[in-house]
């Protein structure tokens, strides 16, 4: 089963140094056993910071980034250069500052060099089967204020698709309509699952993601929980939160 715990800090910039820190630390561990990690990054404001942050703290790190493997949760199905690409901030903030080879950074396609959505999570899952080692060292999430995660949103049929790795959303209830997402399968392969948010406006999408009881259709958030089974070991759970997100618990 999976371990749960809960960190809250004063503001979004404290969250996003410690998160910083910590995954730096992670990734640190993992290569001094012999590993090299592999990552699931996520997007969002709070995903920005923490980009930004370990633009700052990653070159002067213990880590060999040319061993460390990128992929992202999900990712909108927009230009290479639109600006609501999860990618681009992290490419631009994080990734090229530090230096990790562009082979081990895997996108999702852009519309620039795919026909469709199906075809970006068809080419997304086979390269995760290429190039993934089975089981992510950490994934990020975001949650938003209806309780998704990921591009996995409540009451939508993707929802419910069991036995792939990605899922072509279409008509999501937030632009862009089309994205490319992991599924809760592919999401639950992880020593490390840390959910990251911040702002009052999450408040009541983490609470209910982490109250006893509901429904995963109608707080997606709660379908992430790790698996017992990764490398015969519990997933860590970890919520990262501010005040003002952490004020309902």
């Amino acid at each position: 089963m999976s371990t749960t715990r809960i960190e809250v800090f004063d503001d979004a910039d404290a969250l996003s140094r410690a998160v910083a820190g910590e995954l730096l630390a992670r990734l640190e561990a993992a290569q001094a056993g012999g590993g090299s990690p592999q990552v699931a990054l996520t997007g969002g404001s709070i995903a920005e910071r923490i980009h930004a942050a370990l633009g700052e703290a990653g070159p002067r790190s213990e880590v060999d980034w040319g061993r460390v493997v990128v992929w992202w949760g999900d990712e909108r199905f927009v230009a290479p250069d639109s600006a609501e690409r999860n990618a681009l901030d992290a490419r631009r903030s994080f990734l090229d500052r530090v230096g990790v080879p562009d082979a081990h950074v895997h996108e999702v396609a852009a519309t620039d060099t795919t026909a469709t959505v199906g075809d970006a999570a068809a080419a997304y899952a086979e390269a995760i089967r290429e190039h993934g080692s089975g089981a992510f060292e950490v994934v990020m999430l975001g949650i938003g204020p209806d309780g998704h995660c990921a591009s996995l949103f409540p009451g939508h049929p993707a929802l419910d698709v069991a036995d792939a790795i990605t899922v072509a959303v279409r008509e999501s209830p937030k632009p862009p309509p089309e994205r490319v997402s992991l599924t809760f399968e592919a999401l639950n392969r992880s020593r490390a699952v840390w959910f990251v948010a911040s702002g009052e406006e999450k408040a009541e999408a983490v609470a209910r993601a982490l109250a006893d009881d509901g429904d995963l259709h109608e707080t997606p958030a709660r379908g992430v929980t790790g698996l017992p089974d990764v490398d015969g070991s519990p997933t860590e759970v970890v919520w990262f939160l501010d005040r003002p997100a952490a004020s309902r618990l």
